[in-house]
């Protein structure tokens, strides 16, 4: 098991490009199972959970070609469907997250997908009823086998429907989405997600020849095609990695400057740093967050604690709690999280108690954050990153603090962000992977 030693202390100072978008890479990459024509995709990650789903797509047939850096052609004309079917298909599926959203162009093209509890995440539940609910919409049969512990999804010809969906599951409305390509008819979707990387997914469908409509909002239409050609396709920057560099910038930065962050995808999230006192200039489509001798946390107009929460898009991504609230440990004032999507994301904050913040947990969903404005710093220590978003937030808490850390379990971190202790000793970071 890898670890990060970091030596706390150092003040960054220079230039980084963010990633390719994780979460818009594992759909759109998915999405290739939806055609026979070649499909280039450009900016995509080099990450464990990205790089995994490559290599399944590859075990189960498709011709992978890489070009240049984050650069791939996929070509899915002759898949295995006696490997689609195998238990090596169904482990190499629970161990990978992302697996889940080859449901839906599968049942679309082949007509029958198989899938079992897929892996992720330690961050509470994160059921798949909103999947299921929608494949069963378009006409899809469920049978459970016990044997196996899979559940064995059918579909002779999908057709479309008119669906409410009971949450804006981001997965759960790309699976739907590319289930319908294919479907019979015209299919609503109400309460869609309408995240960037959503826009995104059915930005490439379109070129691709399928006809979706009500991008950007909760209301998507799409009518049924009966097939899909090649194209090219570039993923945006990782909104994710833009505000834990934010994040990271605040705490130890003498200077940062974010490039090519394609500002008008990043949503609230510079204003949300700001309402934490965080200086950001924007700079073109790039984002300069000067030195933070101190900054200081923003009340509401009547005077009351700042909180700040969790929400679907447009509201704020709940991947970024675990950085607003380090960032939080050492500005001026207090503030209020509340995390209402996931019952476990807040579990790490026992680790930044032991480095000396001043934080209360409520309960599993709010913990209170008192600032110490910089007069006392965290102080080094020992911890392991429980999830991908955890792990970034410690490493950031480490190298603002007194002496050395270790985090161990770094695999999580790897999951989600591309040679993370290369581009930041790159800035003036000490960090070793041992």
């Amino acid at each position: 098991m890898a670890s990060f030693i970091i030596e706390g202390g150092h003040l960054l100072q220079g230039t980084i490009t963010p990633q390719g978008a994780k979460n818009e890479a594992l759909q759109v990459i998915c999405a290739t199972l939806l055609t026979e024509d070649e499909v280039t995709i450009r900016n995509i990650p080099d990450i464990r959970d990205v790089n995994n789903l490559i290599q399944l797509l590859r075990d189960i047939g498709v011709k992978v070609t890489s070009g240049e850096h984050g650069t791939y052609t996929f070509q899915a004309d002759n898949l295995n469907l006696d490997y689609l079917e195998s238990d090596a298909f169904v482990q190499s599926c629970a161990e990978l997250r992302g697996s889940v959203l080859m449901i839906g162009p599968l049942l679309a093209r082949m007509g029958k997908a198989v899938i079992t509890k897929p892996g992720g995440d330690k961050i509470g539940r994160r059921r798949l009823d909103t999947h299921f609910l929608g494949f069963e919409k378009l006409g899809a049969k469920f049978n459970r086998i016990e044997s196996r512990n899979v559940y064995e999804i059918t579909a002779r010809q999908l057709k479309g429907s008119d669906m409410l969906l009971d949450e804006a599951s981001v997965t759960g409305t790309a699976n739907i989405i590319m289930a319908a390509i294919f479907a019979k008819g015209t299919t609503t979707i109400y309460n869609a997600a309408c995240e960037p990387y959503i826009q995104q997914l059915c930005e490439m469908l379109n070129k691709m020849g399928a006809r979706i409509s009500g991008l950007k909002s909760n209301l998507l239409t799409i009518e049924g095609v009966k097939k899909l050609h090649g194209t090219d396709h570039r993923i945006l920057p990782d909104m994710i990695e833009v505000g834990s560099f934010i994040g990271m910038a605040a705490m130890c930065g003498d200077g940062i400057r974010i490039k090519d962050v394609s500002l008008e995808h990043l949503g609230i999230i510079p204003d949300t740093f700001r309402k934490l006192g965080v200086k950001i200039k924007v700079e073109g489509d790039d984002l300069f967050v000067p030195r933070q001798k101190h900054y200081e946390i923003q009340s509401f107009i009547d005077g009351t604690i700042m909180t700040l929460a969790d929400a679907p898009w447009p509201g704020l991504t709940p991947d970024l709690l675990s950085v607003l609230i380090v960032v939080a440990t050492q500005a001026r004032g207090s503030v209020l999280f509340h995390q209402k999507m996931f019952e476990s994301r807040l579990f790490f904050v026992d680790k930044l108690i032991d480095m000396g913040a001043q934080i209360i947990l409520c309960d599993p969903h709010r913990a209170v954050v008192v600032g110490h404005d910089r007069k006392i710093t965290l102080r080094g220590g020992r911890m392991s990153s429980p999830d991908i978003r955890a792990g970034i937030a410690l490493l950031i808490a480490a190298m603002s603090a007194n002496g050395t850390s270790r985090i161990d379990n770094i695999q999580q971190i790897d999951r989600g962000y591309e040679h993370i202790e290369q581009r930041l000793n790159a800035l003036g970071a000490k960090i070793e992977r041992a």
